[in-house]
């Protein structure tokens, strides 16, 4: 490819986002030469479609002394080419068992979805060495076949912003020459240089020695990574299907309907599953335990398995991923509606449910009471709070998060559950939670 047919290449990559109307964009602005390159070919791009706006967004995490003349450059550069540039400041806490540079690009992406134009597309500057490396680290780490599929064109945050990789395609080699042709200035960073870090070792040593020795390397080794790609999009229209099949409306997965399938596809359902609530996914030991003892246990064994970000339990033949959480604090309360310690709203309607406090009731709200007495509504007798909750199959991770309404010491309302039978009216008050 000339350099000159690189705007024609990144310009056919865009039309599909210019076709369906897409009109505002992000630049992810390191100052590197990649994403200098997109800036002026996102800008060129702009002047051909008046239509559309563009601004470019700087992250800077601090993690280098040259971090802040990076940004002044970055800034120079957008007032020249005439570009919104907004610079955003984070801070990086070092966590246990996570990598400092999987830690930076993670507050990277959401420092960036939390400050781009609401609506834009956020466009990336990675190309198709960084492709290339990613996929060999991956390799090294013994990813399967969504690992080593690596980088997407484009991708989804979490919030549904789209991020889309136009270079994704092109070599740095071809990039620099574009850069050298144009006289397009930008910044090295020296960190780049250091061997140290698996990537830049793999740049520098690696990946040099296979393009010279295999002549195409990089194209056909792209190649086999948009192949990888097509079929884990083809497994995942079936993993789709499964887990439509499989989960129900909680979130749950359930075991007896995955017991028929065989253990790659169990894996891999259980895989996809757990994708749903963390990114954190297990081991291979991990994955075998949790599909063994959800398959062979007793069905009223209380299971636990746990990961790092958060546990598989069993309730009910379902798997379900649960995070702790802090049980709320008790409070005195009113019929108004409060905000308990978890963030969820305690809210009062009126109509068919207990009568109203008397003035010489003391209304509380508390948790996790097991052996507090209640006689529910078309319940037989009264019983612990632990009896009934097992009586009506509540999954034991909530059980301590439901809220209890007591007048004086007697247990009136189990929020979402009962309510006791001596206190109901049809014409009183119940309360409710919501998340706010």
């Amino acid at each position: 490819m000339q350099t000159s047919d690189l705007y024609h290449h990144f310009l056919a990559q865009l039309q599909p986002l210019l076709n369906a109307q897409q009109s505002c964009f992000s630049v992810a602005l390191s100052g590197g030469v990649d994403s200098v390159v997109l800036l002026h070919l996102m800008k060129r791009a702009q002047q051909q479609h008046s239509e559309l706006k563009l601004e470019a967004v700087y992250v800077n995490h601090g993690l280098s002394k040259h971090a802040s003349e990076w940004q002044g450059f970055c800034q120079s550069l957008c007032e020249e080419l005439d570009v919104a540039f907004k610079a955003v400041q984070v801070e990086i806490h070092q966590r246990s068992r996570t990598s400092l540079e999987a830690q930076a690009r993670e507050a990277r992406y959401q420092a960036l979805d939390e400050n781009c134009m609401s609506g834009s597309v956020l466009l990336l500057g990675q190309h198709l060495n960084d492709q290339l490396e990613t996929f060999l680290l991956r390799l090294k780490r013994g990813s399967g076949l969504q690992g080593l599929a690596s980088m997407q064109q484009q991708r989804f945050l979490a919030s549904g912003r789209v991020c889309f990789r136009p270079l994704i395609n092109i070599t740095r080699e071809q990039i620099e020459q574009f850069a050298d042709e144009f006289a397009i200035t930008h910044i090295t960073d020296d960190s780049n240089v250091d061997e140290r870090f698996d990537r830049n070792f793999l740049r520098h040593q690696v990946l040099p020695i296979l393009t010279e020795r295999f002549q195409g390397f990089e194209k056909s080794a792209a190649r086999s990574i948009r192949l990888l790609q097509k079929q884990q999009s083809l497994l995942d229209e079936y993993t789709q299907s499964d887990l439509a099949q499989c989960q129900n409306a909680q979130g749950g997965l359930s075991c007896l309907a995955i017991a028929p399938f065989s253990q790659p596809r169990q894996a891999n359902l259980v895989r996809a599953w757990l994708n749903q609530f963390t990114h954190q996914l297990p081991s291979e030991n991990q994955l075998q335990q949790i599909i063994e003892q959800g398959l062979t246990a007793k069905a009223d064994a209380q299971l636990k398995i746990c990961l790092q970000s958060g546990d598989v339990r069993r309730h009910q033949q379902h798997w379900y991923f649960v995070k702790e959480q802090a049980i709320p604090e008790a409070m005195d309360i009113t019929l108004q509606s409060i905000v308990l310690t978890d963030g969820r709203k305690l809210t009062v309607k009126q109509g068919k449910g207990i009568r109203k406090p008397q003035q010489d009731e003391h209304v509380r709200v508390e948790f996790n009471r097991p052996q507090a007495r209640i006689k529910p509504l078309h319940k037989p007798g009264s019983n612990t709070l632990k009896h009934w909750f097992k009586d009506a199959k509540v999954a034991p991770w909530l059980r301590a998060q439901t809220p209890l309404i007591f007048y004086n010491d007697q247990l009136v309302q189990v929020v979402g559950y009962f309510v006791s039978e001596q206190h109901s009216v049809d014409d009183g008050i119940l309360w409710e939670t919501l998340y706010e």
